[in-house]
């Protein structure tokens, strides 16, 4: 399936956050999911189509129902992408403290 939207931006949604995080803990259909919350089974369909999309999570069909999964690859490559900034975000800081001890070195 070709990914059509930005995996950042679907993520930004904290209802689609809150999927993910369900469905870290096993597969589930889509009214079970909007059982978590104060939306219809539409909206969190719609959640859903977003999520698949962006191939964080795929779709099983198992009878009349359709189960979701989290998609374990893709979230650990968003994971790897993020530990780049993690790392300069991390010698950043280590800079700055750097040079706050040499202001207050020159202070004294």
């Amino acid at each position: 399936m070709e990914t059509r939207r930005d995996v950042f931006q679907a993520i930004a949604d904290p209802t689609r956050r809150a999927i993910i995080l369900l469905l870290a803990v096993g597969a589930m259909t889509p009214n079970a999911l909007a059982e978590h919350f104060n939306s219809s089974r539409q909206a969190v369909s719609k959640h859903l189509q977003i999520l698949t999309e962006c191939e964080i999570v795929t779709q099983e069909q198992q009878g009349r129902e359709i189960h979701y999964h989290l998609n374990a690859d893709k979230m650990q490559d968003i994971e790897k992408w993020l530990e780049q900034f993690k790392q300069l975000l991390s010698k950043r800081f280590e800079q700055l403290d750097a040079v706050l001890e040499q202001l207050k070195l020159k202070r004294k």
